[in-house]
């Protein structure tokens, strides 16, 4: 287990809290503990792969409010859910909206491990996809207007022939600009290139 994944948990119950605090801090995770989803909202989240362990039933605000609220935001935090009373309805409607797991109380705790580990190697995964996607947008905004209409058509499937038809241009001019997006895109295949142009959601 690596210290950088980050748990915040979010229980009302003090000795429920700790000692799942205590767990994941036995497995290396970094660990806080807030009393209520105000407590957790006051707080500035560090930027590493972590994940939210968070009570359905809190005083005020609810845990599922809360999970809307981030999402609303776009605080993309893993959610894992747990209450103590076994709700499947409210169980339904949390993970549908996105939670990772839900644990009903008293909490095995090979089941909580599991889910922790779960839900940091889905916001690792998702912080690299997040970079890689910056990193390709940042290579599409050098292309010039010309070559980005090229790249569209090109990953779309179109041959040089068809894109100098849709274009109305010659398709030795097609070539010229579809090299000139393969080099500055950094790929080497049109099967890339479509791959990156679905990344980034480019429309033909």
């Amino acid at each position: 287990m690596s210290s950088s994944g980050f748990v915040h948990i979010v229980d009302d119950d003090g000795a429920i809290r700790e000692s799942l605090g205590d767990l994941l801090r036995s497995m290396d995770y970094e660990v806080t503990l807030y009393g209520s989803a105000l407590e957790f909202l006051r707080v500035e989240l560090p930027d590493v792969p972590g994940c939210l362990v968070l009570d359905v039933r809190l005083p005020g605000t609810s845990g599922l409010e809360l999970q809307e609220y981030l999402t609303g935001i776009d605080v993309r935090l893993p959610v894992i859910l747990m209450s103590g009373h076994g709700d499947i309805p409210m169980s339904v409607k949390g993970m549908k909206a996105g939670a990772v797991d839900f644990l009903t109380k008293p909490i095995r705790e090979q089941d909580l491990i599991d889910a922790v580990a779960t839900a940091i190697r889905i916001d690792r995964d998702r912080r690299r996809d997040s970079i890689q996607i910056a990193q390709l947008r940042e290579l599409y905004a050098l292309l010039t207007s010309r070559e980005r209409q090229v790249m569209a058509l090109v990953a779309s499937g179109l041959m040089n022939k068809q894109v100098a038809n849709e274009l109305s241009i010659s398709e030795v001019t097609v070539k010229m600009h579809r090299g000139s997006v393969m080099r500055k895109m950094r790929v080497k295949s049109v099967a890339m290139l479509a791959r990156i142009a679905e990344a980034l959601d480019i429309q033909q």
